[in-house]
């Protein structure tokens, strides 16, 4: 595909869904959980919005939705190399940056709330820290592993040539395996390797990638609602973990709802061509969803307990958000392509020593 037909292909209204579920987040984050823990009860910066915030878990389900239609989008006339250059360029120089950053401000003004350790920042350049030993810099790098292991499993099956050629089979496992362990053996092992607690939402996005390439018909869409099934019952089923919060009033109903609503948001957005908002603003709201997601909860906690704004912790917390949004949005326009095309152009010189085929092309849609 080339790429005039891939910048018109372009799917404005995924970034601004992207922002949606970034706000939910951040919602979550300060009107439902806390920025400090004392003794397992969280001190919560905005507490009248828990009733709207506790919900806002969702929006990294939104996420993994969202990043099931572009990693199809993205894998679409590239080699399971190419593809592994595009996602590592994409995710992990902006990571390093972010987590980084969060770490300075940490140690310099985490004491007493939160400590970091030089050991622990190396661990985290991994990602995983807590599989060499140590806690995350910030909480959510949890859902990056995740992404992280699904790219891993994209690429694996582009080099055995199964994806996207045996896509339905592929999904069908994923989801059988999904309910074979959350139903029977619940191994942790296999949670992380299969992503069973998240897999009805990434195969929702995969699904969606393919209607819109056209895909329609009866398999097709027994296929999508077992997908979205699979999802709802995943989100509700997340809420036994979630009930631990001492303010839990969770109510599976109005998960259910939200799932399907932001399911079939998803969906439409893919057939909306065109915004009514200059494309300059919807790109920018798109691209710096990654790194405020990244630097929005640990550098906001740490901020916010040093400056204990107890009086007016609303004014203080929405402060404190929108400096790092701007910091986000700066590291998204003038830091991350030029550290994108170093790492991409880097990668690409070793693959082509080896004499692997990357068949780069450019992709809009990230």
């Amino acid at each position: 595909m080339d790429n005039a037909v891939r910048t018109n292909s372009r799917v404005p209204v995924l970034d601004l869904l992207r922002l949606a579920a970034v706000v939910a987040v951040v919602l979550y984050h300060y009107g439902f959980w806390g920025p400090t823990s004392t003794n397992g009860v969280s001190q919560v910066a905005i507490p009248a919005l828990a009733p709207i915030g506790q919900y806002g878990f969702l929006g990294v389900s939104v996420f993994f939705t969202i990043s099931g239609f572009v990693i199809a989008y993205s894998a679409e006339g590239r080699s399971w190399v190419g593809f592994a250059i595009a996602r590592f360029s994409r995710i992990y120089p902006t990571f390093v940056l972010c987590m980084t950053l969060t770490f300075a401000v940490t140690l310099a003004a985490g004491a007493g709330h939160f400590d970091v350790t030089r050991t622990q920042w190396f661990a985290n350049l991994f990602i995983a820290a807590p599989f060499l030993g140590q806690p995350y810099v910030d909480t959510v790098y949890w859902s990056l592993v995740i992404e992280v292991v699904f790219y891993g499993w994209v690429a694996l099956f582009m080099m055995l040539g199964w994806f996207p050629r045996r896509m339905d089979a592929l999904i069908l496992a994923w989801l059988a395996i999904t309910f074979a362990n959350e139903l029977t053996i619940d191994a942790p092992l296999f949670e992380k390797l299969f992503i069973a607690d998240d897999s009805g939402f990434f195969a929702v996005g995969l699904l969606i990638y393919q209607h819109y390439r056209g895909r329609r018909g009866m398999r097709f869409w027994s296929l999508f609602a077992l997908a979205i099934g699979t999802a709802i019952f995943q989100a509700t089923h997340r809420l036994e973990r979630l009930g631990a919060h001492p303010d839990s009033t969770f109510d599976p109903k109005v998960v259910a709802v939200i799932c399907i609503v932001a399911l079939f948001g998803v969906f439409l957005a893919t057939r909306i061509k065109r915004v009514p908002l200059p494309a300059t603003i919807v790109l920018a709201a798109g691209g710096m969803t990654y790194p405020l997601y990244l630097l929005h909860m640990q550098m906001g906690y740490v901020i916010f307990t040093a400056t204990s704004p107890h009086d007016h912790a609303a004014v203080a917390v929405t402060a404190i958000v929108a400096g790092i949004a701007v910091l986000a949005w700066a590291i998204w326009r003038f830091v991350e392509p030029g550290m994108h095309r170093w790492v991409k152009s880097k990668l690409t010189q070793m693959a082509a020593r080896f004499g692997w085929s990357s068949s780069m092309t450019s992709v809009t849609v990230q």
